[in-house]
């Protein structure tokens, strides 16, 4: 900014420097981007010396109708307001402003004000832009986190990975959070500003956007788009073709992008995966620590009783005569954000669990959170927000009935042990998993686990009947997708004298919520157990057995039911069988400099019997490119290898991740990556 006439000739706002001290220097080293609780020094070029006794004022503006408007003390002002110093340095007056650890954050406009000494204006400044956001290095503010180590992952880190599958077969996909690419930043303050709460009055808004707890609600809010004018569009049916398909997604940025250059009209579609990432990213940019966490075997409680009823009719389909809408999923993404809780009692700072996906109301809203995990741990259900709601996804018990044809119930399973297992996020060490399960529940069968039910409200019970001589299992199998495999179940027989049962089986494809895709396969059969013996029952599926119905999430679901004469009552058993996916192969051959043009090799071989039509390849990694597509032209027949050659120019020096994700009409979600190690132009110099 220039001024000639006037006292003021320039201002510098010193971005390089500043940017680099409050590490923000990854979101943009042009404009000025500072966390809050930390210094920062802007200088004004003087066309002469300033005339005695003449002041210079700071004033802040927030808000596009300035709704809030903050004068700067000048010198050392008490800790929880903004005040500034300043000092010659040559032609130069040095400003040095102090902003409190709980500030606003958000875009604010600074006047620069030169007064008389009878406090007219003598000249003022066109108003200078910065933004301000949380600082979790600053031990005054709440969001405070004191590990380097776990600051380098929850806040700098843009490459992610997440955790998927089923318990006892877990996998990970990567993910490109990109919070430091280019406008997220400002994208992710205009989800503030879409949010309700913005459009329905901004000036109250503007207030509470110095607490992580209000921002974090609303950032679960505005991540999906029930209610208001939020990020995605939620979809679990399998019927994407108006939009983008969850599983399609690599990363954060590219749907931002849409949200934001549409008007804020939501992006289709997301799943719980999806929207636990975008609200990681929000989070991150915006200076909250926050991680991606997965839990597997989760359960939807909807009535609140701490029980996901299933119902089952006599051909072990789901009945829903009641319409009842608890469910178990495979697995659940939400994530957690690292602060204090001031409005709790002691005792509830740290780890606070937020669940942007839409699943129940909170407040009359589409959102979750923050609740404490240590509350979930210890049962104290009353803390808000939404304690009892996340306590049952980690802890209710599953309860199957068959309703018989004349509609009398039959519980045939209670299991209290399945929901809430290795609840999973990435390791601050690298890409592995670190198993975060102890920090939501003690000990499964530990006193201390049994005390906390009771202070939850839950029905501690030992409804065990007296054990029966059959035992019923089904022999886990890590089929590979496309080929053809067995399902093993086997029948135990461990009283003394012959056991006849009749068994019925039936394979079907599911969801990893749990969903229903259809019947692979059904066999009811007469077995004969001798004492002391087991039979093993084989069911053999091929290929087209389970093509017709297995769908973007690879998942074979196994129910057995075994009823015999003399046992107290119907014995049942469910497996999950994931199916493996084939191979992704990605690699950078050669030295990546920034800016110079870099080469990647990606190559993928059809593993099904039937060819593969309408190939795409999406590439996209933070500091390396955006999102690109690449079609492969005609069919890939079974067996066939297809190779890609992608050219890019990476922006940003860095250990950086290349992420690719292969989609087809029979072949879906299929995940590669590639470390690529970014380094700096050597400038040779001119003698």
């Amino acid at each position: 900014m220039a001024n000639h006439n006037g006292l003021i000739t320039d201002v510098d706002l010193r971005s390089h420097e500043n940017n680099l001290a409050h590490r923000t220097r990854e979101i943009d080293r042009e404009r000025l981007i500072v966390r809050r609780g930390q210094p920062f020094s802007i200088s004004l070029q003087c066309h002469v010396s300033l005339p005695p006794k003449h002041q210079l004022e700071l004033i802040l503006h927030l808000g596009s109708k300035d709704e809030v408007v903050i004068k700067l003390q000048k010198g050392r002002g008490a800790g929880d307001k903004w005040w500034f110093n300043q000092q010659r340095a040559q032609d130069d007056i040095l400003l040095t402003l102090h902003s409190p650890a709980d500030a606003i954050i958000g875009q604010y406009h600074l006047a620069v004000l030169m007064m008389s000494p009878d406090g007219h204006i003598l000249e003022k400044t066109n108003k200078l832009s910065f933004h301000l956001l949380f600082n979790p290095w600053c031990k005054d503010d709440v969001v405070y986190l004191p590990d380097e180590s776990l600051l380098q992952e929850y806040v700098m880190n843009e490459d992610g990975i997440i955790f998927m599958g089923t318990w006892d077969n877990i996998n990970s996909i990567p993910w490109n959070y990109g919070q430091f690419e280019d406008y997220v930043m400002d994208m992710c303050f205009e989800v503030l500003d879409k949010s309700k709460d913005a459009l329905k009055n901004s000036e109250v808004d503007i207030k509470q956007r110095n607490d992580p707890v209000y921002i974090s609600r609303m950032v679960t809010a505005m991540v999906n788009s029930n209610g208001d004018r939020g990020v995605l569009t939620g979809r679990w049916d399998e019927s994407y073709t108006d939009g983008v398909a969850p599983y399609r997604w690599t990363g954060s940025v590219p749907i931002l992008q849409q949200w934001s250059n549409a008007g804020a009209r939501a992006v289709k579609y997301g799943q719980c995966w999806v929207f636990a990432a975008v609200a990681c990213t929000v989070l991150r940019s915006l200076g909250i620590p926050t991680r991606l966490i997965t839990n597997f075997s989760s359960a939807h409680d909807v009535d609140g009783n701490l029980s996901i009823d299933f119902l089952l009719n006599e051909r072990l389909e789901s009945f829903d005569g009641r319409n009842k809408r608890d469910s178990s999923w495979n697995f659940h993404c939400w994530v957690e954000s690292w602060m204090r809780r001031e409005d709790l009692p002691k005792g509830n700072d740290g780890w606070q669990v937020l669940d942007p996906t839409p699943q129940e109301l909170s407040d009359g809203e589409f959102c979750c959170g923050p609740c404490p995990v240590t509350a979930i741990k210890e049962g104290n259900l009353g803390v808000k927000y939404d304690a009892p709601f996340v306590f049952a996804e980690v802890n209710a018990d599953i309860i199957y009935w068959i309703v018989q044809e004349d509609g009398q119930r039959q519980k045939i399973r209670v299991d209290q042990a399945s929901v809430g297992r290795n609840i999973s996020t990435k390791s601050v060490y690298g890409d592995y998993r670190d198993d975060v399960t102890q920090q939501y529940k003690y000990s499964e069968g530990s006193n201390k686990e049994r005390d906390v039910y009771k202070k939850a409200g839950r029905r501690v019970t030992n409804e065990i009947t007296e054990p029966g001589q059959l035992k019923l299992s089904i022999k886990p199998s890590r089929p590979v997708l496309g080929t053809d495999f067995d399902v093993i179940v086997e029948v135990k027989n461990e009283g003394a004298r012959e056991a006849h049962a009749q068994l019925a089986m039936v394979v079907m494809a599911v969801t990893y919520s749990s969903l229903n895709r259809g019947e692979c396969k059904r066999q009811t059969i007469s077995v004969t157990v001798p004492a002391h013996k087991a039979h093993k029952e084989v069911l053999r599926l091929h290929y087209d057995d389970y093509v017709g119905c297995v769908r973007e999430h690879h998942l074979i679901r196994v129910k057995a039911l075994l009823e015999a004469p003399g046992e107290n009552e119907p014995i049942m058993a469910m497996a999950n069988i994931p199916m493996s996916m084939p191979e992704l192969l990605v690699q950078v051959p050669g030295k990546a400099v920034v800016w110079n043009q870099t080469t990647a090799l990606i190559s993928f071989t059809n593993p099904l019997p039937v060819p593969l039509k309408s190939g795409v390849f999406t590439v996209e990694g933070a500091g390396l490119l955006s999102a690109t597509e690449i079609s492969v032209k005609g069919d890939i027949n079974p067996g066939q290898k297809v190779s890609v050659k992608l050219l890019f120019s990476p922006v940003r020096t860095g250990v950086r991740k290349l992420l690719v994700d292969f989609d087809s009409d029979r072949l879906k979600d299929v995940k590669g990556v590639a470390t690529v190690v970014v380094y700096k132009r050597h400038i040779r110099s001119v003698n």
